[in-house]
């Protein structure tokens, strides 16, 4: 499973296998999450999943994820592959020794790097998922010049986006490639932190819940110690994940934020402070199962690998 004595694929083939089984557990929720951030119309968590069911039945929770599971899967892949061989790289720089244990230091720094790569390949998927997850919220009925008078589109053949792939080339032909990447700079600030307060968590709480540091965590451990990262960094990356969603959801006929500030000051004054703490609830819960799935099934897999 290695391809140099100092890269390994089977990281990369562990995250895929890891990245497929959390989308499954947590896009019911993700969905959730993105309609609250970046709909409108919605109470509370509970309403919106009240309302969701209602309209599009249990299906609509599901809406999008086809995209997610071939991409967030390749994503997955490229985030807990370059995670792992970023770490053996600085061992080797620094100690001489790939198989050093790291230090903070080396974590955070491995950690920050891979937020910032993730963002290459994730701010087009999360795009995609966010405009497919949106389908149901308002579009363009009539333009008299002044207001737009929008009405819900429920009925397929009046829906903006057929599928992925559909939907990628409309942002391409009216947005260019730089509209796949409407709302990166907000994931840089979402993920360079978020991916920090991810990995870091899990090896303290991982070496909380194995004293014997010569053992391989207990799977309980490892089930846990995600599941428990995965909260923390989704709670502290709401904020900046909502301007994420907000700027990913702003589609070329209703453009209405100009950038990151903008769309910071325009939700601030129109819907207070609070609304950057919109779908935190959602984060807190789903960030477990996803996390807790993820890092089980990535650490089982490399198990499963090495004993090969």
């Amino acid at each position: 499973m290695q391809s140099s004595k100092h890269f390994r694929l089977d990281d990369f083939i562990a995250g895929w296998i890891g990245g497929a089984s959390s989308v499954v557990v947590g896009h019911p929720l993700d969905t959730v999450k993105t309609r609250l951030q970046a709909g409108r119309g919605y109470k509370n968590t509970l309403h919106c999943i009240l309302t969701i069911y209602r309209k599009e039945t249990a299906m609509g929770f599901f809406k999008g994820m086809s995209f997610p599971l071939a991409s967030i899967t390749v994503y997955n892949s490229v985030v807990f592959g370059f995670f792992s061989n970023i770490q053996r790289a600085l061992n080797k720089y620094r100690h001489g020794d790939e198989r050093h244990r790291c230090s903070m230091l080396d974590l955070t720094l491995a950690s920050m790097l891979t937020g910032l790569v993730s963002v290459g390949l994730g701010a087009p998927v999360d795009l995609v998922k966010i405009r497919l997850q949106m389908q149901t919220q308002m579009l363009p009925f009539r333009n008299d010049g002044t207001n737009i008078p929008l009405r819900s589109i429920d009925i397929p053949s009046q829906r903006l986006y057929r599928g992925p792939v559909h939907c990628i080339s409309s942002i391409l032909q009216t947005e260019g490639l730089q509209g796949l990447y409407r709302g990166a700079g907000a994931m840089v600030l979402r993920d360079v932190p978020g991916y920090t307060l991810y990995f870091i968590p899990y090896a303290i709480f991982c070496d909380l819940l194995t004293p014997d540091t010569s053992s391989n965590p207990h799977p309980c451990s490892i089930w846990l110690a995600g599941g428990l990262a995965g909260s923390i960094s989704w709670v502290t990356a709401t904020p900046a994940d909502v301007v994420k969603s907000r700027m990913q959801a702003d589609a070329q006929l209703q453009r209405k934020y100009k950038g990151i500030l903008h769309c910071v000051l325009h939700s601030y004054k129109t819907e207070g402070a609070q609304v950057f703490f919109r779908g935190v609830s959602v984060n807190a819960i789903r960030g477990f199962p996803m996390s807790s799935t993820m890092f089980l099934t990535y650490e089982l897999s490399l198990q499963f690998f090495k004993s090969l």
